[in-house]
């Protein structure tokens, strides 16, 4: 009896118990008549979709969302990106494609490109542009003369300065895939050659020097003339033409002589210079013509270690093995007219100079072939001529 009132109590006071709201309650719709919206609805503002397993149990608060970003938040800190907000900059490289009358110029990494004249307005306008971006490195081509104004007003405005080797930067390219061939595209292979390599920024020679150059490369073109007109003279038969020849012949020669004049002015009027001479015309087998080809072809002497400057001048040699195959070791690369005259230092010091002889009959009696204990004679000369002048000090025969 007890239990019977109880129970009919208890429903009684359910009964008249007002109804609980269900408000906080989700919608209890069949889930195929509810749409995407009112799936993901549910999800509050800053929070995450909740998983699609019960739509009865209330979970716990979704995580925030990476959408909303507070700025005072810690999350709204680390989302930020460094770069993005200019935190970080980012280093630029330049290529500029050097022709005649035209300079293309293309930066990297933000692929910028654009065109200017060679001429003394435009290459102000691109030093002031390139200094506003402040580049790790510029680099250019060495085009045969053309860069040699732009090279100047690049350095003269403070600007990282590197010219390189056609030749490399073709090879780049191809590598890259990159075979089509024009302004725009050699200034764009040349930025992604600058990005990538990295090429170490050296300074160009100041007006003298390039001056003594010009003499030099001069005198040495006359020379091959000179060859050439003798090997034709030898060949005609008709004295009327043998005599035009040897008139063209003596014209070069009096040219010679006086280009010969004028290198020797310019050696004994800068200090610096006559002192490398006497230095270097010290080893035996090194004569002035060998010391002046130097001074102005190779600059870099005495300041790089024997291995770079070995390899800037073209003597080093370069393995050439694929697995268990063995090539020969070969020179190549470099500059040639400094191996030309290295060349004919090693012949007369291989005969003259106790060092070099010694040096070349070791080789020879090891069996090497006389071309390749030459080239190792031309090599060994560099060395000294190298450490002579980085020490200062005139050769030794006994050191």
């Amino acid at each position: 009896m007890l239990n019977n009132a109880a129970g009919e109590g208890g429903a009684r006071a359910r009964r008249d118990s007002p109804p609980k709201s269900r408000s906080a309650a989700p919608s209890r719709r069949p889930l195929a008549n509810r749409s995407a919206a009112d799936t993901f609805g549910s999800a509050v503002a800053d929070g995450s979709p909740q998983a699609l397993r019960s739509l009865e149990t209330a979970g716990e608060q979704a995580a925030p969302s990476a959408d909303s970003v507070n700025p005072d938040s810690r999350l709204g800190r680390r989302s930020a990106s460094p770069y993005s907000q200019g935190w970080v900059m980012e280093a630029v490289y330049v290529g500029i494609d050097v022709s005649k009358d035209r300079l293309d110029v293309n930066l990297r990494p933000s692929g910028e490109s654009f065109a200017l004249g060679r001429d003394g307005e435009a290459l102000a306008v691109l030093c002031e542009r390139l200094t506003a971006r402040a580049p790790a490195l510029v680099v250019i081509e060495a085009t045969g003369g053309f860069e040699l104004t732009v090279a100047a007003a690049l350095v003269a405005a403070r600007l990282p300065l590197a010219v390189v080797n056609p030749r490399q930067i073709r090879d780049f390219a191809k590598a890259t895939g990159r075979l089509a061939k024009t302004d725009a595209l050699d200034a764009a292979a040349i930025a992604h050659f600058a990005e990538a390599i990295k090429p170490e920024p050296r300074p160009i020679p100041d007006e003298a020097a390039q001056a003594l150059g010009e003499l030099v490369a001069r005198r040495r073109q006359i020379i091959e003339m000179v060859v050439a007109e003798r090997n034709r003279q030898r060949l005609v038969r008709q004295k009327r033409l043998h005599k035009a020849i040897q008139r063209h012949i003596d014209m070069l020669q009096k040219e010679l002589t006086a280009l010969e004049q004028d290198i020797d002015h310019n050696i004994r009027g800068t200090p610096a210079w006559r002192d490398k001479e006497n230095l270097l015309t010290s080893i035996p087998g090194f004569g002035p013509t060998v010391a002046r080809t130097l001074i102005a072809e190779l600059p870099e002497l005495g300041s790089l270690s024997h291995k770079q400057i070995a390899a800037l001048a073209g003597v080093a040699p370069f393995n050439r093995d694929s697995g268990q195959f063995r090539g020969r070791r070969q020179i190549f690369g470099g500059r040639a007219a400094v191996r030309a005259v290295l060349y004919m230092a090693a012949l007369t010091a291989s005969r003259r100079n106790p060092v070099i002889k010694a040096f070349y009959d070791r080789l020879a009696a090891a069996g090497k072939a006389p071309k390749v204990a030459l080239v190792a004679c031309m090599r060994k000369l560099l060395t000294i001529a190298n450490a002579i002048l980085r020490d200062a000090q005139p050769w030794l025969a006994n050191a």
